[in-house]
């Protein structure tokens, strides 16, 4: 592969990959490798909805930002993901940044598909403790779960908490409110 991209570095090919990306595909690097990510299925879409409405609905002074590009670090110098669903302040991006720090984020949250269930579950655990993101929440499609990871600790989270999807979640500080699931 090196060699079809000219000796490029996987930074430089990333920029590659990204570049050439078709519109509504994501392009990520975790831990060193490149991922392309087609767009979400309609299923996806309706339960980021639906956690994004129940943020707004918990405090309306919180930003729920899907296609932000955030920088984590990795077995690369960083590592660039685009959660399905980022929570922050509002106005903590509101720069032209393509890719930001994770310094004001409070939440990551990421909907499980074929595609990206093995990654959400292992490689971005990581990278998200890494940049002390303080809650990571995973709605695990395949597994009919919910997991919700707080207390970045360097390359893990020192509690996770696993629940069945269709419950209710309750969500750590600083969020701190119940998330529904019944409808995810």
């Amino acid at each position: 592969m090196r060699e079809y991209l000219g000796g490029a570095s996987v930074e430089q090919a990333f920029e590659l990959f990204s570049a050439a990306a078709p519109e509504g595909w994501r392009v990520e690097l975790v831990e060193g490798e490149i991922y392309v990510v087609p767009p979400a299925n309609g299923e996806h879409e309706e339960i980021v909805s639906e956690l994004s409405g129940q943020v707004r609905d918990h405090d309306k002074g919180l930003g729920r930002y899907t296609g932000i590009g955030l920088n984590v670090p990795g077995a690369s110098e960083t590592g660039h993901v685009i959660p399905d669903l980022v929570v922050a302040p509002k106005g903590s991006f509101d720069d032209e940044e393509e890719w930001h720090g994770s310094e004001a984020v409070l939440l990551v949250a990421e909907v499980t598909s074929t595609s990206t269930a093995a990654r959400d579950r292992d490689k971005k655990i990581r990278g998200y403790a890494r940049a002390d993101i303080p809650v990571y929440l995973l709605i695990d499609r395949e597994e009919g779960e919910v997991l919700v990871y707080s207390e970045p600790s360097g390359d893990d989270y020192a509690k996770s908490l696993k629940h069945k999807l269709g419950l209710t979640v309750p969500l750590p500080a600083p969020l701190g409110f119940e998330l529904d699931t019944a409808e995810f």
